[in-house]
């Protein structure tokens, strides 16, 4: 126990240096390495008898490799982020999919799942507290947050009298090192402190993160480029209703706000 405290004061007190030589290490590995570097993966050892699990983790590795880090930047200079232009009118509910699953944290540490729905799903989730109408926004990448807020905050500055209305602003984090428990637990604290009006008790918005791998949750949603933002509005049910990328236009946020004005008049007929 003694020496695992001394483990964890060792770990805080140095973290700060440990982080930046770790991002350090990604940026040069990525240099040399054109395929995109979203975390350090090994196979687990109880797998490596697993023929199942290695032809899985094979056909993962040819698909990462055809998608380069550079194919990503070259991307993001072509069209700013826009990866496709948003959707004009609502997605048909019978044609909608779901929004994967996703287990989030905030940054006091407290765990949530999304999309939070009346069927269920989500900690918080019942049929008077799940909200009409949810923003999902997405960041794979510090340099997205610009686009993010293109979105966000017009979204809640027009829905703010609503209490059937939420946001939540999700941030994904995969480097192995970020993920270990001490330092996922300090990089929370840290965040806490930095943005001390954030959380979940902010009405309308949610600042959250996600620890740990998401290549399968990315292949879902049809998730490419890691340096853009993406936004899905979600109904009750967390079917995805509409969807964009990138910075927000005002004719992509008048659609937005339609579609989301059109599942409050929907909830209410």
């Amino acid at each position: 126990m003694l020496r695992l405290k001394r483990f964890s004061s060792v770990v805080i007190r140095n973290s700060s240096k440990i982080i930046e030589q770790e991002e350090k290490l990604v940026s040069l590995i990525a240099l040399h390495n054109p395929c995109r570097l979203t975390s350090y993966r090994f196979l687990d050892i109880y797998q490596l008898g697993n023929k199942e699990a290695i032809e899985k983790e094979r056909a993962r590795l040819k698909d990462e490799m055809t998608r380069g880090y550079f194919a990503d930047i070259n991307e993001l200079k072509q069209h700013g982020g826009k990866i496709a232009t948003a959707n004009k009118i609502i997605i048909p509910a019978v044609a909608a999919v779901k929004f994967p699953a996703l287990e989030v944290n905030h940054s006091d540490g407290s765990n949530l799942k999304l999309p939070i729905t009346s069927t269920g799903n989500g900690v918080e989730a019942n049929q008077s507290e799940a909200p009409k109408a949810s923003l999902l926004c997405l960041s794979f990448r510090a340099s997205s947050q610009a686009m993010i807020d293109s979105w966000s905050k017009p979204f809640l500055d027009t829905f703010k009298e609503s209490n059937r209305v939420q946001l939540y602003e999700i941030s994904f984090i995969d480097k192995w090192f970020l993920t270990l428990s001490p330092v996922k637990k300090l990089l929370l604290r840290m965040m806490r402190k930095s943005n001390p009006h954030e959380g979940k008790d902010v009405l309308h918005r949610q600042i959250v993160y996600s620890f740990g791998d998401n290549y399968y949750f990315r292949k879902e949603l049809k998730i490419l480029n890691l340096l853009t933002g993406y936004m899905f509005l979600v109904d009750k049910f967390g079917r995805i209703r509409w969807q964009g990328s990138g910075l927000a236009t005002e004719e992509e946020l008048s659609s937005l706000l339609s579609c989301t004005s059109f599942l409050l008049d929907e909830e209410s007929k």
